[in-house]
C-alpha cells in the first residue's frame, strides 16, 4: 500500500523528479550506448563530472588514484554529509542494441561491452535521486552536504574498496545503496540481515624472460640460443596448466553450498604474429565471490601454490597483482527502514502498455511465447525486508551470515549504509522457457521499459536522502546501530579494517574501445565485412 507523501521538502524532491523526467531517460540511453567497461569507463565517467559542475557540484576527478572516478560535493551549510554513488560499467561480449531483436549497437560486434545489470540505469537513478534531493534542500533551507562518488569496475569489486581505504567514505551520517532487482526474493526491498559476501579478485602475471635457460643447446649449434629458447614452454603453458589445475581442484576447496562462485578470463595470451619464439608473457584474471574472508585466503592460497607449481613446470616466473580485496557487509536496521519506508511511499515501478508490447515483441524474437503479462509479477509488487529475508534464508545454512557479490559492501564498514532494490524489467516465463541474455539486456535500454524503474528509484533515493537530513532522531539511530555493530564505529572492536593493499589495478590489459587508422572499434575487432578464405577442399 503506498503511503501519502506529507512533507513539503519531499513533495519538491518529487515534483523535480517529475519535470526532469525526460532528461534522467535520456541520459540512461546514453550511458547505455557508451557500453564501457572496468577501468576503462573514459566517456561515462567524464559525462557525469561534466553535469555535476553543470549542477555546481565541486568535482574531484580520479579520485583514489583511478582515472574513471570521481568524488562530488554540494554544500548548503552546516549539518549531516549523506553519501550516493553511481556505477557504470559494462560488461564484455554483451554488446546489445536498445532493440526488439538481438543486434549488437551500431558499428560494433557482440563482443564489445554491453550493459547487463544495468548500471546504465543505476547510476541515472542515483543521479536523479541527488539532483531532486538538492533541489528540496535549496528550496526549504535544509542544511547539510551532498557526497556523491563514481565507482568504476564494480563488476570486479574494484573501486569501493580502493574508495574506502582512502576514506572517501568516512564522516558520512547515511549512504543509499540502490541496485537494479537480480534475483528473487530481492525484488523491491531492502536487505535486512544477509548481506553481500566477500570477493577477491586478481590477475596472475607469467613471464618468460629467459627461454634460454630451459635447455642448452650444443657449442655446435649456429644460434645456440634461438635454438635453445624455441624448445622452452612459455607463459602459455603455464597459463594453461594455472588453468586446468585451478579448475580441476575447485570441487575440492570449498564446501558444496553457500553461493560460492569462481570465475576466470584470459587478459593476455601469447603473441599472434610472433616467429618461433615461446610466449613471453600470459596473464589470467581470477574473481572469487565467497560468504566469508577465511574462505577467500583459503582459495587465494590455493591459487598461489597452482601459480608457483605451473611457472616451474614452464620454465617462468609468475607475479600475483590484486585487483580487489573486498569485505562482507554490515548489516544496519535502521537504514533498512528507512530505505524501504521511502519505497513504501513511491510504491513499485509500474509498466503500461507500451512497455508490454515491447516485451511480449521481445518475448517471440526470443523464442518464447508472447504473454498478456509479459512482466513477472513481483516486479510490481513491494516485499518488507524481514519477509524476504525470510525467503532468502531458506536455502542458506544457518551458519552462513553473508551471501552473493557486490562492493557495497565495503561502504557498509565506514558509515551507516542501506541497501535497497527496485525491480528492473523482467520477463515472464512461459512453458519454462529460457530467455537469451541479450533479451534482458535489451530490456534495460528500451526506454519504456528501464524508465519506470529509474524513476521509481530516483524518488525513493531522495526521500530516503531526505529522511536522513530532516530527521535527527532517525539519523541518530542509524549511527548508534553502526557504533554498537562495529564495536565502536570506524577502528571499533569488531569493526573490519580496509582490505585495500595495493595500487589501482588500471595498468592491465583491460578490454576496451580503441581508435586506429580503422576507425574505431571494440579491441577484438567486430570487422563484419571480413570474409575468409575457405578451407582445403572447400569450394570458394
Amino acid at each position: 500500500m503506498e503511503e501519502p507523501v506529507t512533507n513539503s521538502a519531499q513533495m519538491t524532491a518529487l515534483a523535480c523528479l517529475e519535470d526532469i523526467q525526460p532528461s534522467l531517460s535520456a541520459w540512461t540511453r546514453t550511458i547505455f550506448d557508451f557500453g564501457e567497461t572496468a577501468w576503462r569507463e573514459y566517456q561515462s565517467a567524464a559525462w557525469y563530472v561534466e553535469h555535476l559542475k553543470y549542477e555546481g557540484f565541486s568535482v574531484e576527478e580520479g579520485s583514489g588514484g583511478m582515472p574513471t572516478a570521481f568524488c562530488a560535493h554540494w554544500t548548503n551549510g552546516a549539518g549531516p554529509t549523506i553519501g550516493m554513488y553511481a556505477e557504470y560499467d559494462a560488461v564484455p561480449g554483451n554488446c546489445q542494441d536498445a532493440a526488439t531483436v538481438k543486434r549488437p549497437r551500431p558499428g560494433l560486434g557482440e563482443q564489445a561491452g554491453g550493459h547487463t545489470d544495468p548500471h546504465s540505469g543505476l547510476g541515472i537513478a542515483s543521479l536523479g535521486g541527488l539532483l531532486a534531493t538538492k533541489a528540496a534542500m535549496q528550496r526549504h533551507g535544509i542544511s547539510g552536504t551532498l557526497r556523491f562518488t563514481g565507482e568504476p569496475a564494480e563488476k570486479v569489486r574494484g573501486s569501493k574498496p580502493i574508495h574506502a581505504a582512502k576514506g572517501y567514505y568516512d564522516g558520512l551520517a547515511g549512504m543509499i545503496s540502490f541496485h537494479p532487482f537480480y534475483m528473487l526474493p530481492l525484488c523491491n526491498t531492502a536487505r535486512w540481515d544477509t548481506h553481500c559476501g566477500a570477493a577477491y579478485a586478481m590477475i596472475y602475471r607469467f613471464v618468460c624472460d629467459e627461454p634460454e635457460d630451459w635447455v642448452r643447446a650444443s657449442d655446435a649449434a649456429p644460434i645456440p640460443q634461438a635454438h635453445s629458447a624455441v624448445r622452452a614452454p612459455g607463459a602459455n603453458d603455464a597459463l594453461v596448466m594455472m588453468y586446468m589445475a585451478s579448475k580441476g581442484l575447485r570441487d575440492s576447496m570449498l564446501p558444496h553450498q553457500g553461493g560460492w562462485s569462481i570465475s576466470e578470463a584470459i587478459l593476455t595470451a601469447g603473441q599472434a604474429t610472433a616467429d618461433n619464439l615461446p610466449a613471453g608473457l600470459a596473464e589470467i584474471q581470477y574473481m572469487i565471490r565467497v560468504p566469508t574472508l577465511a574462505m577467500a585466503e583459503q582459495v587465494t592460497a590455493m591459487f598461489d601454490r597452482n601459480a608457483e607449481a605451473a611457472a616451474k613446470m614452464s620454465g617462468c616466473r609468475y607475479e600475483r597483482h590484486w585487483v580487489s580485496k573486498s569485505r562482507p557487509g554490515l548489516a544496519n536496521h535502521a537504514m533498512a527502514d528507512i530505505a524501504y519506508e521511502a519505497l513504501s511511499m513511491v510504491g513499485p515501478p509500474r509498466w503500461d502498455e507500451t512497455a508490454k508490447a515491447v516485451a511480449r515483441e521481445i518475448q517471440v524474437n526470443a523464442g518464447g511465447i508472447a504473454s498478456d503479462e509479459p512482466f513477472i509479477a513481483e516486479l510490481e509488487r513491494l516485499i518488507a525486508p524481514r519477509e524476504a529475508e525470510a525467503l532468502l534464508r531458506r536455502d542458506l545454512p544457518p551458519s552462513q551470515l553473508n551471501s552473493t557479490s557486490d562492493d557495497y559492501t565495503d561502504m557498509s564498514w565506514h558509515a551507516p549504509t542501506a541497501r535497497f532494490y527496485v525491480a528492473r524489467p523482467a520477463l515472464r516465463s512461459e512453458n519454462g522457457h529460457a530467455y537469451p541474455s541479450w533479451a534482458m539486456n535489451a530490456l534495460g535500454g528500451i526506454s519504456a521499459t528501464i524508465d519506470p524503474m529509474v524513476t521509481c528509484a530516483s524518488k525513493a533515493i531522495a526521500l530516503a536522502a531526505l529522511r536522513l537530513l530532516e530527521d535527527k532522531t532517525a539519523r541518530g539511530a542509524a549511527m548508534d546501530e553502526f557504533v554498537a555493530r562495529t564495536g565502536g564505529g570506524i577502528g571499533g572492536s569488531n569493526w573490519l579494517a580496509p582490505l585495500c593493499d595495493y595500487d589501482p589495478p588500471i595498468h592491465f590489459r583491460w578490454p576496451e574501445y580503441v581508435t586506429t587508422p580503422r576507425g574505431r572499434d571494440w579491441w577484438i575487432p567486430s570487422n563484419p565485412q571480413a570474409t575468409s578464405s575457405p578451407a582445403r577442399g572447400e569450394t570458394p
